[in-house]
């Protein structure tokens, strides 16, 4: 079928919400099931945690470079080679009966990730216009932000009734749903001149830096904030960003091209992302908590979320029809605030049994309508900010912010969670846990108010 020609139709939609979902539903499922994993495959905490956020970490570390990728050589292509790598990750965790395969399983999840999030992205607006664009990138959001909602009910009933690898089975099967379902929708390309130059020394400086960085949040507890290895971790991190900042200003290809943040649209969308990304520390603090402080099992703290899973996946829609009649900025504040009210009531755990688990339901039924609100306006907004030949590598930063926002956010809140659970009780540790994601959302709200115009299309 002829590219030029096509439009896109309610099957790609579908299928690429398939394969998004195998990241953002069955990939992050792992925040719920941490009891389960560790008792079947006898791994230390320590490990497991670092388990959990390599795949948002791997994602983020490699999403700009799947974006270049796929606007270079072919957007379906890298989709269709995300959606291979998700199979081969999952079917590890299957096989996995020790920390090997599980670490193996996480990574190429991360790097599937990588691929399918900005190309699937830049294949929406390759193939749709206008309100068309904003309905299917409302789909879109819904299988990322909704199937974050989903993925703790989700994983916790499918942990309890069948066990935690069925997880990882399903994922295979909505990967391949997804690549039989694109199947027909023509390869889209940028128009590109030139020969292809790899920014490899950008990418190994940009590697190493966000490793050190995730060691350091990740390990920094046990090996001691003073030692000397958190000390040279720290020192690698503050270098390995001033470098990576001066060596890619230099470069014509450029891994990360800085040119893109000069619209200021796009920088509010893309920052208040990560950062609203971060707050998915709430969930693995959350989860565990009732878990281990409350006596819930993994479904029973699955179904306390399931108002997150209601009210995300309602207000897409809502979000994106308030944003074509009041414009981007205004659902995006709004939605940030309601976030935070809803992660900060989560906190209040010296409430007694019923009224914490009251709280706790309403909690997530705000933490979910506020995203929801939010979603589609911010998705647009650093989309339609995007030059047409670079929107592949514009839809991989801003999703590098998702991954890596979730990443370090899932890292410093189970950090903190721990830290703190090392000297005070559970209840206390779980609020200080939960009180760091609301900074994050108050960051965010800031991020947005500060850089994002009345009509975000200016």
């Amino acid at each position: 079928m002829n590219a030029t020609n096509y439009k896109g139709t309610d099957k790609m939609i579908f299928g690429i919400v398939f394969g998004v979902i195998t990241f953002w539903l069955f990939a992050q499922a792992m925040v719920n099931i941490v009891p389960a994993v560790q008792a079947d495959l006898g791994v230390d905490l320590t490990v497991l945690n670092v388990a959990i956020s390599l795949t948002s970490l791997f994602s983020g570390m490699f999403i700009v470079v799947a974006g270049g990728l796929a606007d270079r050589f072919g957007r379906k292509l890298i989709t269709n080679i995300g959606l291979i790598l998700s199979v081969a990750g999952s079917l590890l965790l299957v096989l996995a009966q020790g920390p090997l395969f599980l670490i193996i399983g996480r990574v190429l999840q991360g790097v599937s990730a990588a691929c399918i999030m900005p190309a699937t992205i830049a294949l929406m607006k390759a193939y749709f216009e206008g309100a068309e664009r904003q309905r299917a990138l409302s789909y879109w959001s819904i299988g990322s932000w909704g199937g974050s909602g989903v993925c703790s009910f989700a994983g916790g009933a499918i942990a309890t009734y069948l066990g935690w690898k069925w997880i990882y089975i399903f994922s295979i099967v909505f990967a391949l749903l997804g690549m039989w379902m694109i199947k027909d929708v023509p390869e889209s390309k940028a128009q590109t001149t030139g020969k292809f130059k790899f920014d490899f020394g950008g990418l190994a400086i940009f590697i190493v830096t966000m490793l050190a960085i995730n060691i350091l949040i990740t390990q920094g507890a046990d090996f001691g904030w003073t030692s000397i290895r958190s000390i040279a971790l720290a020192i690698v991190a503050v270098v390995g960003i001033i470098v990576f900042v001066m060596f890619e200003r230099k470069r014509e290809n450029a891994l990360i091209d800085f040119k893109l943040f000069k619209n200021k649209p796009y920088t509010g969308a893309t920052i208040s992302n990560f950062l609203l990304n971060a707050i998915a520390g709430t969930l693995i603090v959350a989860n565990t908590y009732v878990q281990v402080g409350r006596g819930f099992t993994a479904f029973q703290s699955g179904i306390l979320s399931i108002g997150y899973l209601v009210t995300v996946l309602a207000m897409i829609r809502v979000g994106e029809k308030l944003m074509q009649k009041i414009g981007a900025k205004k659902p995006m504040v709004l939605g940030t605030i309601i976030t935070i009210i809803g992660v900060g009531l989560m906190g209040l755990t010296f409430l007694p049994g019923f009224a914490y688990t009251v709280i706790v339901f309403v909690g997530f039924v705000l933490f979910g309508l506020g995203l929801g609100m939010y979603a589609t306006p911010s998705t647009d907004t650093a989309v339609s900010g995007a030059p047409d030949d670079k929107v592949g590598e514009a839809s991989g930063i801003y999703k590098m912010a998702s991954s890596l926002g979730n990443a370090f956010g899932i890292a410093i809140s189970a950090t903190v969670y721990a830290a703190v659970g090392a000297f005070a009780s559970v209840h206390t540790a779980a609020t200080v846990g939960i009180l760091v994601n609301v900074l994050f959302g108050v960051l965010s709200l800031l991020s947005i108010l500060f850089l994002v115009p009345k009509d975000s299309m200016e």
